[in-house]
């Protein structure tokens, strides 16, 4: 069995799509643009906030005003982001039991890094290494969150499994040669991920468990 597992965040720990969508439309109804549906804002999670931004936007946005909107969007982000955000069932429970068995943990996001850590130290304060997004690190699908985490743990990319929600975190597993397993619970419906090339499909923190022991 594999000894390190490395998790995306938003749509596979923790279900942050409440306060990412209210963030978004703070930011947009601010500068007299029309707001969005969650399932929207779930739709272009995955790339990180400019991406974000830029999709809730309509086209023909010029650069000036995008940035307007995403300095917005992140203000009110960082001072909201744990309003109504929430771990997934049976996700604490998962996490402590993999613990327990001696599995070393990482979290990756393409979100904010200050935003990742503040979110990984409020929920799940047990998880040694949590990487978002900064300067030095290419965002996902780029593999460097993923070997930064892996540096930091000590751990051996052949040891290592990733574990993700969506065709991002696919990408990410494969251009980090890691075994994938996604889950259904998060931000994409479980027929997109289908096709995706993961060693499975979760469908429950169990089965996520139940994979990962057969990898």
């Amino acid at each position: 069995m594999k000894n390190t597992l490395i998790f995306d965040l938003d749509g596979t720990l923790l279900n942050t799509l409440d306060d990412l969508t209210d963030a978004v439309n703070h930011a947009l109804e601010r500068h007299g643009f029309a707001q969005r549906e969650s399932a929207e804002v779930a739709s272009f999670l995955g790339h990180g906030f400019v991406w974000l931004i830029d999709r809730a936007l309509p086209e023909g946005v010029d650069e000036t005003a995008k940035r307007a909107v995403l300095e917005d969007f992140r203000t009110c982000y960082m001072e909201h982001c744990m309003d109504r955000t929430r771990p997934y069932d049976g996700i604490p429970a998962l996490l402590t039991d993999l613990q327990k068995h001696g599995v070393r943990l990482a979290i990756v996001s393409n979100k904010g890094d200050a935003a990742v850590r503040e979110l990984a130290a409020k929920y799940f304060p047990s998880v040694p290494v949590a990487v978002g997004e900064r300067p030095d690190v290419r965002k996902k699908p780029a593999p460097d969150a993923v070997f930064a985490a892996l540096r930091a743990l000590d751990t051996d990319p052949a040891d290592a499994v990733y574990a993700g929600d969506s065709e991002v975190d696919a990408e990410t597993a494969r251009n980090a040669a890691l075994p994938c397993i996604l889950v259904s619970w998060g931000f994409r419906p479980r027929a997109q991920l289908a096709g995706l090339g993961a060693a499975a499909i979760a469908d429950s923190p169990a089965e996520l468990l139940a994979a990962f022991e057969r990898l």
